[in-house]
């Protein structure tokens, strides 16, 4: 009877091996036929083309606006009365040269004694050569003792009144140079003539007055921009394209592109601009490449995939 139970225990020990290696087989079976595991792998956010820091020579400027105003202005009028205007020869917009007939008189004050009416002519020239800014006189009527007849742009002369703040006034001084732009991008060269020597206590502003190299073709009263050259020449500095900075809150940044093409928001200090590029001063190395624009669809540690322009 032992020999009975002993066989059948023998029996079941050798299937249940079987069974053991046949399941480990399927298993290893299966394990051979399916996809290895691999990385996971991240999409490009976005195909960018990158920039560099580049060395420039800037001068310093300081930005302003401001009037194109006349560099002086006569006021022409009579000192006598009883005149009647007989003939005006000049008017507004009108070139003229010192001691130019600008209008005759007449006075038919009645007889002399003799029964012939007498005439007693006169006239008013101009004082200066220059522009007629404005003109108050018709034919026929009478001379009113230092009214105005005309106004005088002398030698034809405009400049520009800039308006700035006292701290900006402080950075000016008499001689310094000088560019406006006038009407649709028309740049005029000028120099710092005068300072004022306060500002308004209403509007905290003063001005500078800018002597025009040519104001031919410009108009008293225009707007005009412009800017002052403050640093007495040029000075060396790192920037890059505008397009490349960008703002959140206080924070100024750019993308900067690592080696596995994650880009990473380094903050920056920028200085004065010229054009399309922005001086940096603090922040970014030379060689870094940082994304030129479109930052603002990135985040960060977002995949890009760079090209080149």
């Amino acid at each position: 009877m032992s020999n009975d139970n002993n066989h059948s225990r023998a029996i079941f020990n050798i299937v249940l091996s079987v069974m053991v290696l046949a399941l480990g087989a399927v298993w290893l079976a299966g394990s051979s036929n399916a996809d290895p595991v691999s990385p996971e792998t991240s999409r490009p956010a976005l195909t960018v083309r990158t920039t560099t820091l580049r060395a420039d020579q800037w001068a310093r400027t300081l930005t302003a606006s401001g009037s194109i105003i006349p560099w002086q202005e006569a006021v022409i009028s009579a000192q006598v009365q009883g005149l009647r205007i007989a003939d005006v020869k000049a008017s507004i917009g009108d070139h003229v040269q010192q001691g130019d007939v600008l209008v005759t008189l007449d006075n038919f004050a009645g007889s002399n004694g003799g029964g012939m009416e007498r005439s007693i002519q006169g006239r008013i020239v101009s004082p200066d050569s220059g522009v007629i800014s404005a003109a108050n006189v018709s034919v026929g009527s009478m001379i009113q003792p230092g009214a105005e007849l005309f106004r005088l742009i002398r030698k034809g002369r405009l400049e520009w009144r800039a308006e700035l703040t006292a701290e900006e006034l402080m950075l000016l001084r008499k001689g310094m140079a000088a560019e406006v732009t006038v009407g649709d991008g028309r740049v005029v060269k000028g120099t710092v003539r005068a300072i004022s020597p306060s500002v308004d206590p209403q509007t905290r502003y003063g001005y500078a007055l800018v002597r025009l190299a040519d104001s031919s073709g410009i108009i008293a009263g225009a707007f005009a921009s412009g800017t002052f050259d403050i640093s007495g020449g040029k000075q060396k500095l790192q920037s890059i394209l505008q397009s490349a900075v960008m703002q959140r809150g206080s924070m100024t940044y750019v993308l900067v592109v690592g080696p596995d093409h994650h880009v990473h928001e380094r903050e920056v200090k920028i200085g004065q601009r010229n054009g399309d590029r922005v001086q940096i001063k603090q922040g970014l190395k030379e060689d870094e490449p940082v994304v030129e624009s479109g930052g603002a669809f990135l985040t960060e540690g977002d995949v890009v995939k760079v090209v080149k322009g």
